[in-house]
């Protein structure tokens, strides 16, 4: 493993999928404590699209799950526009991400590993490393739901709190929290996991011989 690899093991599709992520959240961050939650939105939408636009220039192909969640952000910021709400904005992560870990929970009991299945042929791990990922991944879905649940809840649109010498209001405290707390989170999660997931690696060779002895 390089240098670069040890300490960023991200490869170029990754590093686009975390900056379509949360680049258009600071940037709503931004916008709605100037502008307020209707610029923040616009802010929002129109970031996420670049952000689809910029995965078809560097990846010259659009990945599924960077678009599914692209395409929610969209239609629930169109939501929070038409309504005055900010809530559908924040309610969308709970949504997707509550049922996206529903989904790869029923695929493990059915036996049925939505990730082996897409991605076997270019990731070469055992059953039991498909098995331990996908069921690390999907707790880790259920607990970003939850915790978005929490801090949606706690802090109200309609208040100011007073955090690290700012006032803000719920919207603000809830975008802070998904750039400050499970951005980074994520970052060392994916980090932690890609690693781990090389105790479950399969060598090359051995695929290329399952392989012809299957044909």
């Amino acid at each position: 493993m390089s240098k670069r690899r040890r300490f960023y093991p991200f490869n170029a599709e990754q590093t686009v999928n975390i900056l379509g992520e949360f680049g258009p959240l600071v940037l709503m961050f931004v916008v709605n404590a100037i502008y307020g939650i209707n610029a923040g939105t616009w802010a929002l939408i129109l970031s996420t699209v670049l952000s689809i636009i910029m995965m078809l220039i560097v990846l010259r192909r659009l990945p599924v799950f960077p678009l599914i969640a692209s395409s929610v952000t969209i239609i629930f910021g169109a939501l929070t526009l038409v309504t005055g709400d900010a809530m559908w904005v924040q309610i969308k992560v709970t949504i997707f991400n509550a049922m996206f870990a529903a989904f790869l929970f029923l695929g493990l009991w059915l036996n049925k590993n939505f990730f082996m299945y897409v991605f076997e042929k270019t990731f070469h791990y055992t059953k039991r490393g498909w098995d331990l990922f996908t069921w690390s991944f999907a707790w880790f879905f259920v607990f970003t739901a939850v915790s978005n649940e929490f801090v949606r809840l706690t802090f109200k649109d309609d208040e100011i709190y007073s955090l690290f010498g700012y006032e803000m209001d719920g919207v603000n405290v809830w975008i802070l929290f998904k750039i400050v707390f499970i951005m980074p989170l994520s970052g060392i999660y994916a980090w932690f996991l890609t690693r781990w997931m090389g105790r479950h690696h399969i060598d090359d060779d051995a695929v290329a011989v399952a392989s012809e002895t299957q044909t």
